[in-house]
């Protein structure tokens, strides 16, 4: 089968970035985005892809603005009058779900709905200027209902997590299967000699605690913030930003400014980069709200990482409590507590770590997802004949 993939930006890459391109490669598939910026892509690591990535436009840069352009982008695309011999089309994202109507069979690869147009609407309406808040309502509430007349369009929705699948059937009045994310596996970076010997464990000792995401308001940054404002003798690396023309970039600048001296934002790295930063750091910080899934959790258990996550959504479903980490309330005090009882000897999680995420492997995802595309389209071949 020719497929063809519709994702909504390729700004920045993130964790949908990385799924959709290995999706793209597993699958033989082309990827039809916006926003594309193919030196982020193959910084990635995805160069052997980055000609399946074709644009279809540029969105307008400003927040709702944005939003607004990309789905009529995606609503105006007619792929099948461009490129003739797709069988199956792979909505991933919220603003993709705009070509379901014009593109058939299809499936919605669900990251989360809208989470701006559901439960983290008071986040962002708090966020947002005071001038702004009457847009920003009048918008969500249009928007959102412009979204979900596109549900319909979507044959067959795949979610991420079981967290997402239970915002799926809430949200959008939809069932869905779940099929969890692929991750990279990293290789942690240790001092030579042995794993016990004195050097390594000094280094770990004195090393830097790591938290990789996009820089939003259910993100809680400010968590992670205040955390090490009480733990002045540690040192946390934030890697990850804001896309161009994103609701966040206010609440980013907020928090770059009210960072103690020993964090350091450090904005988007690349792939050997974030190979490095995971290879040596002796923890994971995660603070996200009610996380869709958290394959930046996986990505540093594969270095043999331990990470501490805040006791929600998608880190349920990911960590061991006390094996690969620590869940803890989404409170700074209690990650002060949980930083101190890891850095008693990080070394110690790194087995479980390791087992954890190799679970979590590309090739089960995409043996999975070709299962899900091969009985969507069965099913709708068996409608016709009917």
């Amino acid at each position: 089968m020719r497929i063809a993939i519709f994702h909504d930006f390729f700004g920045t890459i993130g964790g949908g970035e990385k799924l959709v391109l290995t999706l793209a490669k597993g699958l033989g598939a082309d990827v039809f985005t916006t926003d594309v910026d193919q030196d982020n892509i193959v910084k990635a690591g995805f160069g052997s892809v980055s000609s399946r990535v074709k644009s279809l436009g540029r969105t307008i840069p400003f927040p709702v603005l944005k939003q607004v352009s990309a789905s009529m982008i995606f609503s105006k695309a007619h792929v099948k009058a461009r490129v003739r011999g797709y069988d199956f089309y792979i909505m991933s994202g919220n603003w993709a779900i705009f070509a379901a109507k014009n593109h058939k069979p299809n499936m919605l690869y669900c990251h989360t709905p809208v989470r701006m147009f559901y439960e983290a609407y008071r986040d962002f309406l708090k966020i947002a200027p005071w001038w702004a808040k009457p847009f920003f309502a009048l918008w969500v509430r249009l928007h959102r209902a412009w979204l979900e007349k596109q549900l319909p369009h979507i044959q067959r929705i795949v979610a991420n997590s079981r967290n997402c699948q239970a915002r799926v059937r809430r949200d959008y009045k939809r069932q869905s299967v779940v099929i969890n994310p692929p991750i990279k596996h990293y290789l942690p970076i240790i001092s030579k000699g042995n794993r016990e010997s004195k050097g390594n464990r000094e280094r770990e000792r004195k090393g830097f605690w790591l938290s990789v995401n996009r820089i939003y308001p259910h993100k809680r940054i400010e968590l992670q913030l205040e955390a090490f404002r009480r733990m002045p003798a540690e040192k946390l690396l934030i890697a990850g930003g804001v896309t161009r023309g994103d609701h966040s970039k206010a609440y980013f600048a907020r928090m770059k400014k009210s960072k103690p001296a020993n964090v350091a934002f450090l904005g988007e790295v690349d792939e050997g980069q974030l190979e490095k930063l995971y290879g040596k750091c002796k923890g994971f910080i995660t603070t996200s709200k009610d996380e869709d899934f958290g394959m930046s959790v996986l990505e540093a258990m594969s270095a043999g990482k331990p990470v501490i996550a805040t006791a929600e959504g998608g880190h349920l479903e990911t960590m061991i409590d006390g094996k690969t980490g620590y869940l803890v309330k989404p409170e700074a005090e209690e990650i002060v507590k949980a930083a101190r009882r890891v850095g008693k000897g990080s070394g110690r999680f790194g087995e479980a770590c390791r087992k954890q995420a190799a679970a979590f492997s590309a090739n089960a995802f995409i043996k999975s997802m070709k299962k899900e595309i091969r009985r969507e389209a069965y099913a709708r071949k068996n409608a016709r004949k009917r």
